[in-house]
């Protein structure tokens, strides 16, 4: 009798499937959102009230004894993008202590496709902008982040429906991909690191941990250490948002009782996403959109001329083509060095599409853009464009191909369902599908 080879992108835990599905679909609000306020940025920035726009942007508030007088574009990078980056930080420890990343075996795909389509897509624009020379290279991370928020309004407005393998391979490929992304903007763009600044940052962080660990709530507490903490990063030179991070890394994400043993409970961390999570996708990102996607394109002929920009060009086609490929061939690969075989439910086109969907980057390609050449220059400006066209792209793509297998999908997710009522859990699933 053969051994019964590994199986591919298998479902996980009911449990686990029917919280990512919760996920996901406040994700779709956010995402909603955020396509909102691009448009919005772009009409505006195009309209003759485009002086109205860039005025807002450049407008500045804050204490400038503490180096904070910042402008409003600065403070929506810096200072909202810091609250969607503490969220990303909560998940990713969450799938990493509780979720299905904690297994090893299932954790080794998405963290390996992550790195995939990371390593990629900075290779396609290295290679296309090899000779544009005049720090053209700056700009390799830009293409390798995944929108999660951007990809599921995607799938909100064509209307499929991903089974919950792909699904869960989607959220901890973008999990994974916001972790390397948060390490990749503290190692590679940070322009001068004042220690002394970041080693008094980790003196509220550590004070911000102590109470959550705790399970102290009390938000004129927390609050105000997460703002020194904020503060003290930005003035170290690291960039403001990484704070964000640290400060989620602290919240404990399985409650324990006095003996030490795991409680039926949730951790802080769930209680810390519940709250923030609807700021984060509801005000945060869509304000940082409104101020970061504005591109003038001026027609077009501007239009034309931004792509005709080496850097835009990479950004496209990393997005397209070197996240298509990164993601799919690793996948591939390690299924054909494990004899692992995919799930019979799927196909390989399946992975194909969710493939070409995670090359919709926005939120941290922008932010990475920024980061790269400074806001508001000439080069900036083309980032957006190569950011917003090799996204749309992407997305367009990505209908085409998961479209055709939605009747597929909404067999997998009957059949699912199904299953889900003879374990006894029908209600969180039936409504998460």
């Amino acid at each position: 009798m053969q051994p019964q080879r590994p199986s591919l992108l298998s479902r996980g835990s009911w449990a686990e499937t029917a919280r990512i599905a919760e996920l996901l679909r406040r994700e779709t609000v956010g995402g909603v959102l955020l396509l909102i306020a691009s448009v919005a940025a772009i009409v505006w920035a195009n309209s003759p009230w485009q002086g109205g726009y860039d005025s807002l942007k450049n407008v500045t508030v804050g204490p400038s004894a503490l180096h904070l007088d910042l402008s409003l574009s600065t403070w929506a990078a810096d200072g909202l993008l810091a609250v969607f980056f503490f969220v990303a930080g909560l998940e990713v420890k969450r799938e990493f202590v509780a979720g299905d990343l904690r297994e090893p075996r299932r954790a080794a795909i998405p963290v390996l496709a992550a790195v995939g389509g990371m390593v990629a897509p900075a290779l396609v624009f290295v290679a296309i902008n090899a000779r544009t020379g005049d720090g053209a290279l700056q700009g390799w991370a830009i293409p390798t982040a995944t929108d999660i928020a951007f990809a599921v309004a995607v799938l909100a407005v064509i209307s499929t429906h991903l089974p919950a393998a792909l699904r869960t391979f989607l959220l901890t490929l973008a999990v994974v991909d916001d972790l390397l992304a948060i390490a990749v903007i503290a190692l590679f763009y940070t322009s001068s690191l004042k220690l002394g600044w970041l080693a008094l940052a980790l003196v509220p962080i550590a004070i911000f941990g102590f109470l959550v660990q705790r399970r102290i709530r009390s938000w004129w507490l927390l609050l105000p250490l997460a703002v020194i903490a904020w503060s003290l990063v930005h003035a170290s030179g690291v960039h403001a948002t990484v704070a964000g991070v640290l400060l989620a890394f602290t919240v404990p994400v399985i409650r324990s009782d006095a003996a030490g043993g795991p409680d039926a409970g949730p951790g802080m961390a769930e209680h810390f996403e519940h709250r923030v999570r609807p700021f984060s996708s509801g005000i945060a990102v869509p304000i940082f959109a409104l101020f970061a996607a504005g591109v003038t394109v001026g027609g077009f002929s501007g239009l034309g001329e931004a792509l005709t920009d080496p850097v835009a060009i990479g950004i496209v086609v990393a997005l397209v083509l070197g996240k298509t490929v990164g993601i799919f061939g690793t996948t591939y690969a390690v299924s054909k060095l494990t004899h692992a075989e995919l799930d019979d439910d799927l196909a390989w086109v399946d992975l194909v599409g969710v493939s070409v969907l995670a090359g919709i980057g926005f939120t941290v390609s922008l932010l990475i853009g920024e980061l790269a050449y400074g806001p508001d220059s000439m080069r900036d400006d083309h980032v957006k464009v190569g950011v917003l066209v090799g996204s749309v792209l992407a997305a367009l793509i990505a209908a085409a191909i998961l479209r055709r297998r939605n009747r597929t999908y909404r067999r997998i997710l009957e059949e699912e369902s199904v299953d889900a009522n003879a374990d006894g859990v029908p209600d969180a699933f039936e409504e998460s599908s």
